[in-house]
């Protein structure tokens, strides 16, 4: 297919006349049929690299993406583009499995998002050899290295899936890969020889990188907001502390609203639309807001909280000035930031040993019976659990997510925020039911006249708004789809807010539980390493925030950005530091030539002479250069500053 026909594609379901960056070429690679690797910062429209191409041709796209709530958000913005899309993912009943597959198979739908959790199951290895499969898009495709911050085992299994799938082209995506990871993804993945890897350069030259360092974040918080006007996200570490600090901002007079996985769906979704608006100035949330959303002109990103890597930072930070306006991304530094986050390494991976107490503790919280468990899911209130067996709540959720990466069961902390029905008999049977059963036809009309699909898959519904329309009460609506449910008329899902476990294998006795070093020895080093350049880019006071960015995703030859705080700072010779630092890095370039005098260094930079002057003055007087009769030389080991920290 050529490029107008694509170009096609997009103006028709997207509304824009051309692509941006290298979305083409992905899209034109994956038209040739070559697996191919995308690497695009958040904000960059990977949706769009698979999305084109899988609507250019007949068949079904096979989407692994590990984020629940990014792949309810993506099936939702496709239906409401009138494109056919459906979700398979840990939470959900057999029974609504069963229909999204079959679905796929005989309904026409175009795309299929599926957590990797499920791609080994014996269901849907059954029914994918059914489906006329066109495309397979592995999103967030680092966690298939485990070299790569998000590692998941269950990811390993896409293999697998190819080799039911001979010929189907697979594109992976991911906005935070090094060069380490890129080369794992496509060894994982069984690239074949032609295949192709397009980069987005991940600089962002219009947004200033800060750190502060301050002793009250709340009070250099407020000062920050009311220095840099626009729409902002404030990004802190609990869902206790968005409430909290949302409240504050409120008090002080700004417009804010919090934001986390535990809110209600309505909440979740009237906040998200009051703040893309404008109508809400600041949301503070978790790390669970921001997959999905494209608001371009957010002038502000703070983090309150460190993250725990480059690579998380780095996706958060990069949701502010997408519309390539100036924008600012602030971390603020407390003095305890830095062994706090030192001392995670040990909370995010505790001992084997505890680990095993953990899962007999849910066995025994769940009352599951040895041998027994294997495709059971069961609602877990992870407070309850811990009060009763006295855990630490950070370090049993550990426990159960190392639990999770080793098989042995899937812990889903996800609320189900919205509630599910779908119709079990056919619309005439219905109509004649509502005849006969008055009491539910004021319901059932507010149903069929405010959703569409209802008896072909599970639909997402508000009881609020059936309250609404049908002037009934939320709990006689409750009641009534409760009872109708009990008759077969439908099958009715309420919406719940405890995290759920599935048995993912029967119970084990806990001292046979085995945890290989690809779980956890190698993970908690890759973890450590993480931290430990989280750690530098935060205290760092002598190289460029973006370089320190840049340089980790394997772009060592980018120059200073000049707007981070450490550009702007003032190096002791008096000079601006990313003056001091472009100069410096053109010198030693040119002495890692060979010696020169000091008149020829002088002429190669292109610097102000008195500048320059300056610089070969200070890295004489550091005895990084060497000086005999107007030869200047390298000392040895003599390198730039900025690479010595990158």
């Amino acid at each position: 297919m050529n490029k107008s026909a694509y170009r096609q594609i997009l103006k028709q379901y997207w509304g824009f006349d051309s692509f941006r960056g290298i979305q083409e070429d992905i899209i034109c690679s994956i038209g040739e049929g070559k697996d191919t690797l995308g690497l695009m910062p958040t904000g960059g429209g990977k949706s769009v690299t698979f999305q084109v191409p899988a609507l250019a041709r007949p068949g079904l796209c096979l989407v692994v993406t590990p984020l629940i709530a990014l792949m309810k958000d993506q099936v939702s913005h496709l239906r409401g583009r009138g494109i056919k899309a459906a979700a398979v993912h840990a939470g959900m009943t057999k029974e609504q499995i069963v229909v999204a597959l079959d679905n796929c198979i005989f309904g026409g739908y175009k795309f299929l998002y599926i957590s990797p959790e499920r791609l080994g199951t014996e269901l849907f290895l059954g029914k994918l050899r059914k489906m006329h499969v066109n495309l397979i898009t592995v999103d967030e495709s680092h966690c298939i290295s485990q070299w790569g911050y998000d590692f998941r085992p269950s990811y390993l299994k896409i293999a697998d899936v190819r080799a039911l799938l001979p010929g189907v082209p697979v594109l992976a995506l991911t906005a935070t890969a090094t060069p380490e990871v890129v080369q794992d993804i496509c060894n994982k993945l069984l690239f074949g020889a032609n295949c192709r890897v397009f980069r987005m350069s991940f600089e962002r030259k219009n947004i200033a990188y800060i750190v502060r360092r301050t002793t009250d974040k709340e009070g250099e918080m407020a000062h920050i907001l009311h220095s840099v006007p626009g729409t902002a996200i404030v990004y802190t570490r609990s869902r206790e502390g968005t409430v909290r600090l949302a409240e504050q901002l409120t008090a002080e007079g700004f417009s804010a609203t919090c934001y986390h996985a535990g809110l209600p769906y309505e909440t979740k979704d009237k906040r998200q639309k009051e703040w893309e608006t404008g109508q809400t100035r600041i949301i503070v949330a978790t790390n669970a807001f921001g997959m999905g959303i494209d608001k371009p002109d957010v002038r502000l990103v703070i983090h309150q909280d460190m993250p725990d890597s480059i690579e998380a930072y780095f996706q958060e930070a990069g949701r502010a000035g997408r519309d390539g306006c100036k924008a600012y991304a602030v971390l603020l530094l407390a003095p305890t930031d830095v062994s706090a986050l030192k001392r995670k390494v040990e909370t995010t991976f505790p001992s084997k040993d505890y680990i095993r107490t953990v899962y007999e503790d849910v066995n025994y919280f769940l009352q599951m019976a040895m041998g027994d468990g294997r495709g059971c899911t069961r609602l877990f209130d992870l407070s309850e659990f811990c009060r009763r067996f006295k855990h630490f709540p950070a370090q049993a959720e550990a426990a159960l997510r190392l639990l999770t990466r080793a098989g042995y069961l899937e812990y889903t902390d996800e609320p189900e925020n919205a509630s599910r029905l779908m119709f079990l008999v056919r619309r005439d049977e219905l109509y004649r039911m509502r005849e006969s059963n008055p009491f539910a036809d004021q319901l059932l009309y507010s149903l069929l006249r405010t959703y569409t699909g209802l008896f072909a898959d599970y639909v997402y519904i508000s009881e609020q708004r059936l309250s609404a329309l049908s002037g009934l009460t939320s709990q006689q609506v409750y009641d009534t789809l409760i009872a109708l449910s009990r008759q077969r008329v439908l099958h009715y899902i309420p919406a719940r807010q405890t995290p759920c476990i599935c048995y993912t294998r029967e119970r084990q006795e806990a001292d046979r539980l085995l945890f290989p070093p690809e779980i956890y020895e190698d993970r908690k080093q890759a973890y450590r390493l993480r931290v430990e350049a989280m750690l530098r880019y935060a205290t760092t006071d002598d190289d460029c925030r973006s370089r320190l960015l840049l340089s980790y995703f394997g772009e060592s030859d980018s120059s200073p950005c000049g707007g981070c705080d450490v550009c702007l700072g003032t190096h002791p010779t008096g000079i601006r530091n990313s003056d001091f630092r472009h100069i410096e890095s053109q010198i030693i370039r040119q002495l890692s030539a060979g010696a020169q005098s000091a008149t020829q260094v002088i002429r190669a930079v292109s610097a102000p002479r008195e500048k320059t002057g300056q610089v070969l003055r200070f890295l004489l007087d550091e005895d990084r250069l060497h000086l005999t009769d107007g030869i200047l030389s390298l000392r040895e080991q003599a390198h730039p500053t900025g690479i010595t920290n990158s």
